[in-house]
């Protein structure tokens, strides 16, 4: 890849307060919850460099700036980007012009601000009255002085102050950018129009005159014995005789019918994609699903900037799609993503899926969360000091489908196996009433005791949202010596920062929760399960005062062991009516979580 976007400044657009991430890989996902300014940030590129974009959208509305600001004061709205990879490409080169800051560096920079005629007015004073949105216009510049940089430029810096140079629309022409918005209509994108994928793919085809000719013979053969049909000759004869009885002879038009005109752009823009598979041939994708159609879609987008490249048009190329995994099964999600790490384009895409995530490297996230009172955070895993080399690398290992959730959830537990990822949401749910899906927070089990590269992720330059450890000490109750507190694991509490805090057992999960409580859920557990001794043990303990005695305890935990701890925890969760108890340290854990 020659040409790419390495840095994007977001000023005060729609939900984005601020922000300011360094884009490393060709591909770059942007995650988080719903609401965190996603498409904003895919808006965001297209103010500054789509020339498809209408410039009616550049003009922004009440909406379009962020709610925290004063729209009666002077404010910016500011989109910066910076691009490197172009020196040694003349075309990339020619492109950017006028905007370089250095070697193999350039930035272009649109702003909505108070005009110039208002910003003179407030040179000189109070302008007398409150602002509106009619004082403002947008504008687009590029270069300038590297040591001022995008972030730190205000609405009352002045472009020839920063150095910087007045950028034309038209000279992006070359820059193609592609938006596919996420509620797209493949099936009517698909069809022929001017402005068609397949259109455009033909376009710079560049066929050539010779073949385009034969292409016309072959229509005008086929309109001659279409017409040559009795039945088709008398069906125009009759539009045609209607057709001059209504307008009469000022107006008259000859009907005939036939498959196309016979010119190479009627048979272009009559084109359309044929299928065929192992059970038909030739059918047209509206038989399609929604799902492969966009891989359609996309497919042919990618040809045509191929051919684009190869033929020497192009001056770089963007695509921003925003959920890219619509209407795809897991199995074309992976493949899809796998796929457009792969292409000589950038691509910047908007997903909701923790497959896609799952398969891409951590290097390509810009991670969204919402902070309470402000605009959402806006980060990238590479920028966060505390994440070292070996914790990304455990990190992209470990971050399969299902521990992927962590990156879009408001707050997250973690815990270490099945066993807690499978009773404590119920457990939670019957005993405190906490529905732990609908208060935003994920339960992610990481299957081990590896807690370190999964909490460096929660700071404030990374994922600022509170994560919970919740695990076992996994020591025997005569192990803590009299007078120390078992709670307190020191492995853990060096993990402890101000999104991170961790909630251990005393012993192990499945002897913390056989408390007095939960006996009857338990007994019927062990009774499913095919272990009468311990449900008659448990049975005759529910019976008696106070808590459960240890060697009960053990006797649960090793029937957890014997007939597998994920396999006890699902026979408990049917149970789950019977239990009246949770643990202390889960209660607390969970009250932590829903301080903010």
């Amino acid at each position: 890849m020659s040409l790419r976007l390495s840095r994007v400044v977001v000023k005060n657009l729609r939900s984005i307060q601020h922000a300011d991430v360094w884009l490393s890989e060709p591909t770059t996902l942007v995650i988080g919850e719903n609401n965190t300014g996603k498409s904003s940030f895919i808006h965001a590129l297209r103010l500054c460099l789509d020339v498809g974009l209408s410039s009616t959208f550049r003009t922004l509305l009440k909406d379009d700036v962020y709610s925290g600001v004063d729209q009666t004061l002077p404010f910016q709205v500011m989109v910066g980007v910076e691009f490197t990879g172009f020196q040694g490409n003349e075309n990339e080169e020619a492109l950017l012009h006028g905007t370089q800051i250095g070697i193999d560096r350039a930035r272009l920079f649109y702003r909505f601000r108070p005009k110039r005629t208002v910003r003179e007015i407030l040179e000189r004073g109070p302008l007398g009255r409150p602002l509106v949105l009619d004082d403002f216009g947008w504008e687009l510049f590029g270069g300038g002085n590297p040591a001022f940089d995008l972030a730190s430029i205000e609405w009352n810096h002045e472009n020839a102050a920063l150095g910087a140079s007045p950028v034309g629309l038209q000279y992006l022409q070359n820059y193609l950018v592609v938006h596919l918005p996420a509620l797209r209509d493949v099936e009517a994108d698909l069809q022929q129009s001017r402005r068609s994928t397949l259109m455009r793919l033909v376009e710079v085809s560049d066929i050539d005159l010779v073949e385009q000719a034969r292409l016309v013979a072959a229509v005008q053969q086929a309109n001659r014995e279409v017409e040559a049909s009795p039945t088709i000759k008398s069906i125009s004869g009759a539009i045609d005789a209607s057709l001059k009885e209504i307008t009469g002879p000022a107006f008259s038009l000859d009907v005939d019918l036939g498959l196309s005109a016979p010119s190479f752009q009627a048979i272009v823009r009559n084109l359309i994609v044929l299928l065929s598979n192992s059970m038909m041939e030739q059918f047209e994708p509206r038989r399609n699903g929604l799902g492969l159609n966009n891989i359609l879609f996309i497919a042919m987008l990618i040809e045509q900037f191929r051919k684009r490249a190869a033929a020497g048009k192009s001056a770089g190329e963007l695509i921003l799609v925003e959920e890219p995994e619509a209407h795809l099964h897991p199995q074309l999600q992976s493949t899809l993503v796998a796929a457009l790490r792969e292409l000589p384009f950038q691509v910047i895409a908007t997903t909701h899926s923790t497959q896609v995530t799952s398969k891409a490297p951590l290097s390509s996230f810009v991670m969204m969360t919402q902070r309470p009172g402000m605009g959402p955070a806006v980060r990238t895993p590479l920028s966060a000091p505390l994440l070292m080399p070996a914790d990304r690398n455990d990190l992209e290992r470990y971050l399969d489908a299902t521990k992927s959730n962590l990156l879009f959830a408001r707050r997250v537990m973690l815990v270490e196996g099945a066993a807690e990822q499978i009773l404590l949401p119920p457990l939670v749910k019957k005993v405190l009433g906490v529905d732990m899906e609908r208060e935003g927070i994920s339960l992610v089990a990481i299957h081990g005791v590896h807690f370190g590269p999964f909490t460096r992720l929660f700071s404030p330059d990374c994922l600022p949202k509170r994560c919970a450890v919740v695990a076992d000490a996994d020591l025997g109750p005569g192990f803590v010596p009299p007078g120390d507190d078992p709670v307190t694991n020191p492995n853990l509490v060096t993990l402890h920062g101000p999104y991170v805090r961790s909630f251990v057992g005393a012993t192990t999960f499945e002897r913390e929760i056989t408390l007095h409580g939960n006996l009857a859920m338990l007994a019927k557990t062990a009774l499913e399960l095919g272990a009468p001794r311990l449900h008659d043990d448990l049975v005759r303990q529910a019976m008696l005062a106070g808590g459960p005695p240890e060697d009960l305890k053990d006797k649960v935990l090793r029937t957890a062991q014997r007939f597998g701890k994920a396999r006890f925890a699902q026979t408990a969760a049917r149970n789950i009516e019977l239990a009246q108890e949770l643990p202390p340290y889960v209660g607390e854990a969970i009250a932590w979580l829903r301080e903010v």
